[in-house]
């Protein structure tokens, strides 16, 4: 594939002009609605599919370019317009379409632009769907119907629904919420969220004059790099301090991701989110908890704590899902600040994470900083090393054998849980690199760990390179 193309089993992204242009997006778009219109079939449902979009510059002219192959390929459009990936996600549910698709490249710079696919569960395709896309964009039999077999197309607005469907929760109470007089700090990066999260603030009964906007005008320009990340959240943590905010929200361009701020401007990792609910959601119902291999330690501390079990899958969020699906969990999530609600939908969800955070502390009648201070304290150092022609798979195994003696997981890559302390290594999946996360109680310790096996990994590939 030409220029930046990045394609997988989830979808394709790349930048708009060099590699994610109007003909991939045809070929690509006619693949998933022949696709869908089979699966369609098979359900015995309408053929139709819903789209939605973040808010880059390029959205609308890939939204159109889509639709239309879509609809050459006899499967009705429903435009979701401007929507996070939460909503789309639960569009697909609520119109029982035959799947959906997201434009959105997440946390990527403004000039990148994505396909992300979802099945008629409105869950991102599994590795056996889509293996079968691809084979359909591969082989080139896509089909195009007649004229008369075209795919209609209407537009259609769900964030009202996603919000209804959030307030029906049994744990939910705006009144709570209302009660608790919350001033709240948004940043939305210039994207969706800056549509979604205030109107979900309101309907929680944050009062107008207590949600202070920064970057939510959805212009898709983003005013700073748009992964919620501490260094890219500067005015965001000082404007929660200068104006005595209780709390700051920021979400990346798709509002799926959730990063927190706490009451006098202090950053709270994103590590930390899934960690807040979990708090939350024990103290009102018991179950298994799931999140992927990368993720902090501190959900097990508190899963520890509570006589609870957490299950870890391989990274990628339906990963997640189909172990929460095969646990019976009753919440899960990533340490990038996914935190999914499977009573509301399987899907990373950063309206209903907002929602929680802002229930647990109207219930418990405490500021985010004192629920801080009471969460297990770890660090994450995150890194990547290339390692030249030598197989990452080669290099992963021999040092799982070096370690054989330790906790090992080899479920994605090669995780090592020493007693204070791990390091997982896993190849990626789009650069020719190996990627090493450790988690240690001080920033010092990660760093170390991480270095270490970064020594180690060049190590290794030079040994069984030879």
């Amino acid at each position: 594939m030409p220029g930046t193309l990045i394609v997988s089993i989830s979808g394709i992204r790349g930048v708009f002009g060099d590699g994610l242009d109007p003909a991939v997006l045809v070929r690509f778009g006619g693949a998933f609605g022949t696709w869908c219109r089979r699966r369609a079939m098979e359900l015995g449902r309408e053929p139709a599919v819903v789209i939605g979009r973040d808010a880059r510059v390029s959205g609308d002219v890939c939204a159109r370019i889509v639709s239309a192959a879509l609809q050459s390929a006899g499967v009705d459009v429903v435009d979701a317009g401007l929507a996070t990936t939460p909503t789309v996600e639960m569009a697909v549910q609520e119109r029982r379409a035959a799947g959906g698709i997201v434009l959105s490249a997440s946390h990527n710079p403004p000039e990148w632009n994505a396909l992300k696919l979802l099945n008629e569960k409105g869950e991102f395709l599994t590795a056996r769907e889509g293996e079968e896309v691809l084979r359909i964009v591969d082989d080139g039999t896509s089909e195009t119907v007649g004229y008369e077999g075209l795919g209609t197309y209407e537009r259609a607005d769900f964030l009202d629904m996603h919000i209804d469907r959030i307030l029906e929760l049994d744990w939910i109470d705006a009144g709570d919420i209302a009660a608790a007089d919350f001033k709240v700090v948004v940043d939305a990066v210039n994207s969706v969220g800056g549509i979604a999260l205030p109107a979900l603030l309101t309907r929680l009964g944050v009062r107008e004059e207590n949600i202070v906007r920064l970057h939510c005008e959805p212009t898709g320009r983003f005013a700073h790099p748009a992964e919620p990340l501490p260094e890219h959240l500067t005015e965001l943590t000082e404007l929660v301090a200068s104006t005595h905010a209780d709390l700051g929200i920021a979400v990346d361009p798709d509002v799926d991701r959730l990063a927190l701020v706490a009451d006098g401007g202090t950053y709270m990792s994103e590590e930390l989110t899934q960690v807040v609910a979990a708090d939350f959601m024990w103290k009102r119902a018991k179950g298994p908890f799931v999140t992927n291999l990368s993720s902090s330690r501190a959900v097990d501390d508190l899963a520890e704590a509570y006589g609870q079990t957490v299950f870890r899958s391989a990274v990628g969020e339906i990963n997640v899902v189909q172990k929460m699906q095969e646990v019976g969990a009753i919440l899960g999530g990533e340490g990038n600040g996914g935190v999914i609600v499977p009573e509301l939908h399987y899907g990373r969800d950063a309206l209903v994470g907002t929602a929680i955070v802002l229930q647990h502390l109207a219930t418990e009648k405490v500021a985010l900083s004192e629920v801080m201070r009471g969460l297990p304290r770890y660090t994450i150092s995150k890194n990547k090393t290339a390692i030249g022609d030598t197989d990452p798979d080669t290099v992963l195994a021999d040092l799982a054998r070096q370690y054989a003696d330790e906790e090992t997981d080899t479920t994605d890559g090669l995780k090592i849980n020493f007693m204070e302390e791990w390091v997982h290594l896993r190849k990626s999946n789009t650069e020719p690199i190996i990627r090493i996360y450790a988690e240690a109680r001080t920033a010092e310790r990660a760093g170390e760990l991480a270095e270490r096996f970064m020594e180690e990994l060049q190590v290794s590939a030079a040994t069984v390179s030879r």
